[in-house]
C-alpha cells in the first residue's frame, strides 16, 4: 500500500476569473462569510470570497462591481485586529466601487473613516427589531417596511457615526445599526442580513448588489457549462486525454458528465469498488453513467483487496488511511493501463467545490493548499498530472443546478453525500464482508422508506450505523442476540452545522419494523438525535 506522502498534486487556492465581473467579499473570520457568498450567488450574481488581508494588487486584477466586508470575532480597536489594506481602500475610491460592511465590516468602515466603536453596555445576540430613522429614504431599504426583524451578534457597537455618514436605522439597544454615505457609495449594517433568521435580509442584499451596484444577474449554470466546455477543449487540445475517479455521488457525476460533453471518450472515468459501497452501488453507477450519461467508465472490483487489508482493524483513522492508500495504489495502476491503451494522460479531473477553496483562503491562518478531495485521497505529485477542476467555483446547490442543466436525472442530482471510505466508517469496529452485507441491506431499506414517505429531499444526509453492540431480542418463539443499528438523519445546508431531522414516528416505526424483520443480524434500531456541534454528522 502506498505511503501517504506530503508531495500531493497541488491545488490552486485562488480562482483566476479576471474577465468575469464580480462582487468581492472580504472575510474577517465570520462563521457566516460563506453565507454571504451563497446569498449573492442566489441572486445569479457572480462573487468570490477573499481574505480581508488580500492585497490591492490581487484584488485589482478583477473587475469589481461591489465589495462586501464580512463580520468577524475581533474588536476593530484592539491591537492585532485585522484591517483592510490602505491600497485596497485606494483601489475602491479610484474605481468608485460600492461597499457594504456587515457587523465587524461596518465597524471597520467606522474605524477607518473617523467614527467611534466601543463595547456596548449590553451584548446583542439574537433577533432584534430594526427601526428605520424617521424620514430616511435609503436605497438600501427600498421597498422594505419601517420595522424589520434582523439577527444581531455583537458586543461592540458604533457610538459615533464617521464623517460623511448618516444613521439609517437603529434598535432599542443601539442607535446606529445601519449607516450610509451616499457620496462615497458606502453602507454599513450591524446585523446579519445573510442568515435565515433575518427574513428580509435577502432583500437588503439584493438592493445593494443589484439596485445600487448594478451587478448583472447573469450567473447561470447553462452558460457556465458552455464556458467550461470551450475552455477545457482549448486546454486539453484535440488529442489530449483526461482521467478521473467517480463515486456515483453528485459531484463526481456532474464533473464526469461535463468532461464527457467536452471531450467525449478521451475522458477516462474510473470507479473503484472497495467493498464498502451501498447495496448494488457499483452496478447502478455503471448503468447510470454508461447508459444514461454516456461516460467512458470502467469499474475495478477490488472488494477482496480492501476487505483483506481491513481485517482486525477497528481504529477509524487507520481504516481511512488503509482505504485511502489502497485507492491511490489502484488508481495509479489503472492510470498506467489507460496510458498503455491510449497514450499519455496529462490531466486529472478533480471534484473540488468552492467551500474547499474558501477554506484555503479565509482569514484565520489559511493553509497553503486545499484539503485533498475525499474520493481521490491525495494523489502523488509523481503522477505529474495537471488538474482540471470544473466545480471549484460552485457551491453544492449550484452543482445540483448544473447537473439539472446538463440533463442528469433528478434522482442522481439529489443523492445524499457518501464518504470516501464508504460503509467502513459506518461499521463501528472491525469491517467484515458479513457486517458490510448487513449494513447494506439496512441502509437500502432506510433510503427506500425515506423516498416512499417523501422525506428524502428534505434531509441533507441520512444513513444507518452498525454498532459494535449486541442486544437480546425475541423473534417468534425464540430469543435472539443480535446487532444494534442506529439511523442518522440530519438537515443542513452547509454540512458545517446540522440539526437532527425530526422524522415522524410513523415513518420511524415502518423503518424499524422492516429493518428488524428483513435484515438478518439486526434486532434493535435506534435514532440519533444529536446535532452538530457538538456531535459530528458521521460517527467515525
Amino acid at each position: 500500500m502506498a505511503e501517504q506522502s506530503s508531495e500531493y498534486l497541488a491545488q490552486s487556492s485562488q480562482l483566476d476569473n479576471t474577465n468575469r465581473p464580480q462582487v468581492a467579499i472580504l472575510d474577517f473570520g465570520s462563521q457566516y462569510s460563506h453565507l454571504i457568498a451563497r446569498r449573492v450567488r442566489e441572486l445569479h450574481v457572480y462573487c468570490e470570497l477573499y481574505s480581508c488581508l488580500v492585497s490591492a494588487e490581487e484584488l485589482g486584477k478583477h473587475e469589481l462591481t461591489a465589495v462586501i466586508l464580512s463580520g468577524g470575532p475581533n474588536s476593530v480597536y484592539e491591537e492585532g485586529a485585522p484591517h483592510v489594506a490602505q491600497g485596497v481602500w485606494d483601489l475602491i475610491k479610484e474605481r468608485g466601487v460600492p461597499v457594504l460592511g456587515i457587523c465587524y465590516g461596518m465597524q471597520e468602515l467606522a474605524h477607518v473613516f473617523g467614527g467611534k466603536v466601543a463595547p456596548g453596555q449590553h451584548r446583542e445576540y439574537g433577533k432584534a427589531t430594526v427601526s428605520r430613522v424617521d424620514g430616511c429614504d435609503s436605497p438600501l431599504f427600498a421597498g422594505l417596511p419601517e420595522e424589520m426583524t434582523m439577527w444581531m451578534s455583537h458586543g461592540d457597537k458604533l457610538h459615533q457615526v464617521p464623517d460623511g455618514f448618516k444613521a439609517v436605522a437603529g434598535t432599542s439597544n443601539a442607535d446606529y445599526v445601519a449607516i450610509e454615505n451616499l457620496s462615497t457609495q458606502m453602507w454599513g449594517l450591524q446585523f446579519h442580513p445573510e442568515v435565515t433568521h433575518s427574513p428580509l435580509g435577502k432583500d437588503i442584499l439584493k438592493n445593494f448588489v443589484v439596485s445600487i451596484a448594478k451587478a448583472k444577474q447573469d450567473w447561470v449554470m447553462t452558460d457556465y457549462a458552455n464556458e467550461f466546455i470551450d475552455e477545457v477543449r482549448a486546454k486539453v487540445g484535440e488529442t489530449g486525454h483526461v482521467i478521473g475517479a467517480v463515486s456515483g455521488g453528485v459531484d463526481s457525476t456532474v464533473a464526469a458528465v461535463l468532461m464527457t460533453k467536452a471531450i467525449g471518450d478521451r475522458f477516462h472515468a474510473v470507479l473503484v469498488d472497495n467493498g464498502c459501497l451501498r447495496k448494488d452501488e457499483a452496478v447502478n453507477v455503471l448503468q447510470r453513467m454508461r447508459e444514461d450519461c454516456h461516460v467512458n467508465l470502467r469499474c475495478i472490483d477490488a472488494q477482496d483487496r480492501f476487505l483483506d487489508l481491513l481485517k482486525g482493524v477497528t481504529d477509524p483513522e487507520k481504516k481511512r488511511k488503509i482505504i485511502g492508500g489502497t485507492f491511490i495504489d489502484i488508481f495509479q495502476e489503472e492510470a498506467l493501463k489507460i496510458e498503455a491503451e491510449v497514450g499519455k494522460c496529462d490531466f486529472l479531473l478533480q471534484g473540488t467545490l468552492y467551500p474547499d477553496v474558501i477554506e484555503s483562503i479565509s482569514y484565520k491562518g489559511p493553509s497553503a493548499t486545499i484539503k485533498t478531495h475525499h474520493n481521490v485521497g491525495g494523489l502523488p505529485a509523481s503522477m505529474k498530472l495537471k488538474l482540471i477542476e470544473p466545480l471549484r467555483e460552485l457551491f453544492k446547490d449550484e452543482v445540483r443546478e448544473l447537473g439539472i442543466a446538463l440533463g442528469i436525472d433528478e434522482a442522481s442530482v439529489w443523492r445524499h453525500p457518501f464518504p470516501g471510505p464508504g460503509l467502513a466508517i459506518r461499521i463501528l469496529g472491525e469491517v467484515t464482508a458479513e457486517r458490510v452485507k448487513i449494513l447494506q441491506h439496512a441502509d437500502a431499506i432506510m433510503i427506500e422508506e425515506l423516498h416512499k414517505s417523501g422525506h428524502y429531499r428534505l434531509i441533507g444526509q441520512a444513513f444507518v450505523v452498525l454498532l459494535p453492540v449486541k442486544s437480546v431480542g425475541v423473534m417468534g418463539d425464540g430469543r435472539t442476540y443480535e446487532n444494534v443499528a442506529c439511523v442518522r438523519c440530519v438537515e443542513t445546508t452547509d454540512y458545517m452545522t446540522a440539526d437532527f431531522y425530526h422524522l415522524p414516528h410513523d415513518v420511524m416505526a415502518d423503518m424499524s419494523g422492516r429493518i428488524i424483520n428483513e435484515v438478518r443480524g439486526i434486532n434493535r434500531l435506534c435514532y440519533d438525535i444529536s446535532s452538530k456541534p457538538p456531535a459530528t454528522i458521521e460517527w467515525e
